[in-house]
């Protein structure tokens, strides 16, 4: 039997979705990314904003105006249950966020023709499950890994921890595992993800274990680059901060969401109450040519002008090498959904646009300074036109910039390259392969 799957969201529900898939894999399923090919479709959503949710809707409500048997997966069914089911009642199966290996039985039942079914732990407790291997929708010169699922902080905003549950982490000697087999598949890059990659280990071990689980990737070989995303402020500890420094293979690049910049803002989204500036001066000092990204949410409830100068000029301060800004969301079962006032959605926007644009303005400035410079870059691939396509140990897949690059040279994705810069914009660079 084909098994066709639609993914929605983010790179950890990436991972379950390819999960998922090498559990039918390993039962003697077929399985395609073209939902033309067969009457059954997985489609694995997203729940962490409105906009996320529209689109995994979007996608049943598609694929059962086709005629297809749908089974809903992920985030949407673990917050909506019931009330997904009544708004679409066509719907076969729903499967929680931790119920991953029970996508066999579902099947199972809908091949017996038996009626709709609904596997939601109502207290999600993630198990990753260790023995299976995962079937890559994505294959290039990078694939993520996560090293741990669920979330122990209550964030005003989120919605994640009551989806996920608790924070759970994999013992380093199963991620060591993957990796190396990922590797031999040909991957070049790992990229370590959870909710918080850096309160990794403190569940299992009783401190914190990323710097060890660094060390441990940092050995195998024929492995070009390991980085880390989504940290925590507070658990951005002197150890983990040399880790990153000292080991060769760790990409000098820190992604930590601060969410913001004023006390009483993080105060209300429950975010540590802390001095950032002094972090990212802290991480600029003792990891020499470090990238910080962070990611920031404008027009939280209550959110004055003042609030969101004070931001704007920590930004300007900070000049952060990349940076993603939200409007906020606002989700039902977070405590911010019922703080007042909310801000109005065109201030939201104004607020948004204003922070962007003095982004563009820093990120220019500084992709101008690798003007002259050779950076080592990972080939993704090509351009229609011949050129090649990379990225440098300063931009994450997807979520920054590019490098392109002209060559007479071949090159294959994963291979690392020098390329000598002569030309720079707001987000990418360009050069020669040397």
């Amino acid at each position: 039997m084909k098994i066709a799957l639609i993914n929605h969201g983010c790179a950890k529900n990436l991972v379950d979705a390819e999960l998922m898939l090498g559990i039918l894999a390993e039962n003697g399923y077929e399985i395609t990314l073209d939902e033309t090919e067969t009457d059954v479709v997985i489609v694995n959503t997203c729940s962490f904003i409105y906009d996320a949710e529209q689109e995994s809707v979007q996608s049943i409500l598609e694929m059962i105006s086709e005629g297809k048997k749908v089974i809903v997966t992920g985030c949407l069914p673990q917050k909506h249950k019931q009330d997904l089911k009544s708004a679409i009642p066509e719907i076969r199966a729903m499967i929680g966020t931790t119920n991953l290996k029970d996508i066999l039985k579902v099947l199972k039942d809908i091949e017996k023709d038996k009626g709709y079914e609904s596997i939601i732990d109502e207290n999600p407790t993630y198990i990753y499950p260790e023995k299976t291997e995962r079937q890559q929708i994505t294959m290039g010169a990078s694939s993520y890994i996560k090293i741990g699922e669920g979330c122990n902080y209550n964030c005003g905003y989120c919605i994640i921890p009551k989806l996920r549950g608790k924070y759970i982490s994999r013992p380093i000697e199963n991620i060591v595992r993957e990796a190396e087999h990922l590797v031999k598949k040909g991957v070049s890059e790992i990229i370590l993800i959870a909710q918080d990659t850096s309160s990794y280990g403190i569940d299992l071990y009783g401190k914190q274990a990323l710097p060890k689980l660094l060390e441990e990737l940092n050995n195998i070989e024929n492995l070009s680059w390991i980085r880390v995303m989504y940290a925590y402020p507070t658990q951005m500890t002197d150890e983990l901060i040399d880790a990153i420094a000292n080991l060769d293979k760790v990409v000098k690049y820190i992604d930590i969401p601060l969410q913001h910049s004023h006390p009483r803002v993080l105060q209300a989204m429950k975010r540590p109450v802390m001095d950032y500036k002094k972090l990212v001066t802290k991480l600029r000092k003792k990891i020499p040519g470090v990238s910080v990204r962070t990611s920031l949410i404008v027009g939280y409830p209550g959110e004055t002008d003042e609030e969101f100068e004070h931001l704007y000029n920590f930004v300007k301060d900070t000049q952060f090498d990349r940076m993603g800004v939200f409007e906020y969301s606002r989700e039902k079962g977070t405590y911010s959904y019922g703080l007042k006032p909310q801000v109005p959605q065109k201030i939201k926007k104004q607020r948004r646009d204003k922070l962007m644009e003095l982004q563009q303005k820093i990120s220019l400035e500084k992709n101008k300074t690798y003007i002259g410079k050779t950076l080592k870059c990972i080939v993704e691939g090509y351009t229609d036109e011949g050129v090649v396509i990379l990225r440098s140990q300063h931009d994450a897949p997807e979520i920054d910039g590019l490098v392109y690059a002209k060559t007479k040279k071949q090159v294959i994705p994963g291979d690392i390259e020098l390329i000598k810069i002569n030309k720079a914009d707001e987000y990418d660079l360009y050069g020669i392969i040397e």
